[in-house]
């Protein structure tokens, strides 16, 4: 099917709806030329462009599937379009006439009371409507506000270390609209979405992009499966993990006797998690590791003989990685003797990468030899033969541009794309070994595609507080837009990481964070990056009791997690959903970020602000509500309050779900 071809211009409609729409007077499409300037400071990056030129292209002529543009009725023909319309489902192929074009502009109709989701994994803002969030993968900053003490402490610190509110470890060039359509951008170029206007939305890209995707259904959940089944869906999650939390500690082999005392006071565990299975680099940050990615005897002295033990007690390992190879590592010399590490454009030796008071080198995935000896070396033999079974697989966001790759590819696309690449390598390990499904690995970065190689994000390094920008309720929101996207499972540092200066973990914010980890795919505890300055969950005994609960809630919740689970696997839905995407005819729940739905029949709302004892949450219409520490029934479409004292996150169930008894006893833990 072709588009529809009008006296000046042309349209795109799917399912009824305008999706494209262009006119001499009003163009939706227009192309450039630019130069880019990118700077990197440990992840972070100032991204700007020169010698902007824009070039509207109000001239068009449609030839059935194929669009030629101009800057005006007479000029040069600059961009032509091949367009393919199957169903409800679009494909725009941009070709540049002019070579020397590396812009690209697109503006798509809006309504003044649209609500638009997506670009990745977002942290502050879910709804995206009125405002403006550059694509390009990067350390999110810390504080990331500018009015927080935090933000203010760090960027005296070192400039541009608190970020702002758009940034992200998760970008990608996909939108979901409240007219029920998609829209993707096929490209890892920086790209910028702008959804400021009232009239129209308009999409940025540092290239000519490959493909402009469209998709249109009835339904949100229909929307996101179309974008699971473009983008790839990930495995049910593993039989172990619902048995309980994954506890988090770095204390060497003491690790082995905490988990014991976590066992003791009735924690549901499904995994001890040790980052420090490859030793520690202490710096002024606090406890890093050492990246060279095979077991520290040092640290760990007798590690093969606990992962044995933790077995027979049914209790999985978990360790660490990320693609970097520090320089005074073993690994890094063999990778660097093989040609298999990034190398700098200037000259014939390996782009070395400062992480903050020590230099590491980057595999280049585009070397198919590197990847392959990444896969099988390291995943394989050092991490998974020696008894791992899952991992946090790291960063991902750091790639320089000015960076010379084994398959040509310039800095300013490989460096969005890397994080897709890094997931590729990590999935080859693990299916190289026959362990897909059963294996856990979990990464902070992410791009177009991903999705089909990991199978769980975390939500990256947020401070241990209840910040607006930086603390707990950034996850959920990280959670619900991720997950539209086709990333059905999602988790966070249960009690936050990032500790600097006087921002240290309360025993209230991590009581408050397990509330609400109980409630999503995955517990996993973090101790931080300063332990000792911290609070942790075997602190007391009554920190441990409450953890305690919320494990068994969690293990309890296993029937309907693995229910949720499959489903995931088969179409694409999240664990963790926005409210309308089950109640799409309540307008109210469109731009809710404090509270998600767990499934289609139960609602998390959880106390994301400090010292409060109780909660206000919105019900969806259409269903009657039963607060599950009450039994009290509420009839939806209105906010209700309800006491939070610890131990009692707000959570509701559906009255008629088949799940209702379930549910109910979950008061009864």
């Amino acid at each position: 099917m072709a588009p529809d071809a009008l006296d000046t211009g042309f349209a795109i409609r799917l399912g009824g709806t305008t999706i494209l729409s262009h006119a001499a007077g009003a163009p939706c499409i227009a192309v450039g030329r630019g130069q880019a300037h990118v700077a990197a400071r440990r992840g972070h990056f100032d991204v700007s462009q020169s010698d902007v030129e824009r070039i509207a292209l109000t001239h068009a002529e449609v030839d059935g599937d194929r669009i030629r543009l101009a800057e005006h009725a007479g000029g040069p023909w600059l961009l032509e379009l091949t367009v393919s319309i199957t169903g409800d489902d679009a494909v725009i192929a941009p070709r540049a006439l002019d070579p020397t074009l590396n812009r690209l502009w697109l503006r798509v109709p809006a309504e003044a009371d649209e609500h638009v989701w997506g670009g990745g994994e977002q942290f502050s803002y879910f709804d995206l409507r009125g405002r403006h969030f550059p694509l390009w993968s990067s350390e999110p900053g810390v504080g990331r506000d500018p009015e927080a003490t935090l933000f203010q402490q760090v960027e005296a610190l070192a400039k541009g270390g608190g970020g702002t509110s758009a940034h992200t470890n998760y970008p990608q060039p996909t939108f979901i609209s409240s007219r029920r359509y998609a829209l993707h951008i096929d490209s890892y170029a920086y790209a910028a979405f702008d959804f400021r206007d009232a009239a129209f939305h308009e999409v940025e890209v540092w290239e000519i992009p490959a493909r402009i995707e469209l998709w249109a259904r009835p339904r949100f959940a229909d929307i996101v499966t179309a974008l699971a089944d473009r983008f790839g869906k990930q495995p049910p999650l593993p039989e172990w993990l619902y048995k309980g939390a994954v506890i988090g500690l770095k204390d060497g082999a003491e690790s082995f006797t905490r988990l014991k005392r976590y066992e003791e006071a009735g924690v549901a565990v499904s995994g001890l998690w040790c980052e420090d299975w490859v030793g520690l680099r202490i710096t002024s940050f606090g406890n890093r590791l050492f990246w060279d990615w095979k077991w520290n005897t040092e640290r760990h002295p007798d590690l093969p003989r606990h992962i044995a033990e933790l077995r027979a007690r049914g209790i999985r390992f978990l360790g660490y990685v990320n693609p970097y190879l520090a320089v005074d590592g073993e690994l890094y010399a063999h990778a660097a003797e093989h040609g298999y590490l990034v190398m700098r454009p200037d000259a014939d030796e390996p782009y070395v990468i400062d992480f903050g008071e020590f230099d590491c080198g980057h595999v280049d995935f585009t070397n198919p030899a590197a990847a392959d000896w990444f896969a099988e070396a390291v995943i394989g033999r050092n991490m998974l033969d020696f008894g791992l079974s899952g991992w946090m697989a790291d960063f991902g966001e750091y790639l320089p541009v000015d960076v010379r790759l084994a398959n040509g590819e310039s800095g300013m696309t490989a460096h969005n794309r890397w994080p897709a690449l890094w997931g590729e390598v990590n999935a080859k390990g693990v299916a190289g070994r026959g362990r897909t499904g059963d294996v856990m690995f979990f990464m902070r970065s992410g791009a177009a595609g991903v999705q089909r190689h990991c199978p769980m994000l975390w939500a990256g390094d947020q401070a241990v507080d209840f910040s607006r920008h930086d603390g707990i309720g950034t996850v959920i929101c990280a959670a619900l837009s991720a997950g539209l996207l086709g990333n059905a499972h999602h988790h966070s540092d249960t009690g936050g990481y990032t500790s600097l200066f006087d921002t240290t973990r309360s025993p209230e914010l991590a009581m408050r964070w397990a509330e609400m980890a109980a409630f999503t795919s995955m517990i996993r505890t973090h101790e931080g990056n300063r332990p000792r300055a911290n609070t942790q969950y075997d602190d007391s005994p009554e920190l441990l009791a409450h953890f305690a609960r919320m494990t068994r809630i969690y293990a309890h919740l296993a029937p309907y997690l693995r229910t949720l689970s499959h489903e995931a696997a088969d179409t694409g839905l999240p664990i963790q959903r926005p409210l309308f995407l089950h109640f799409e005819d309540d307008p109210k729940t469109y731009a809710i970020q404090t509270a998600y739905l767990l499934g289609p029949d139960l609602l998390v709302a959880p106390v994301i602000e400090q010292g409060r004892m109780d909660w206000t949450t919105y019900l969806p219409a259409g269903t009657r509500w039963v607060h599950v520490w009450s039994g009290e029934q509420h009839e939806g479409g209105r906010d209700v309050t309800v006491p939070a004292p610890f131990g009692q996150p707000p959570v509701f169930y559906r009255a008629d779900s088949a799940e209702a008894d379930l549910f109910a006893a979950i008061a009864m833990l």
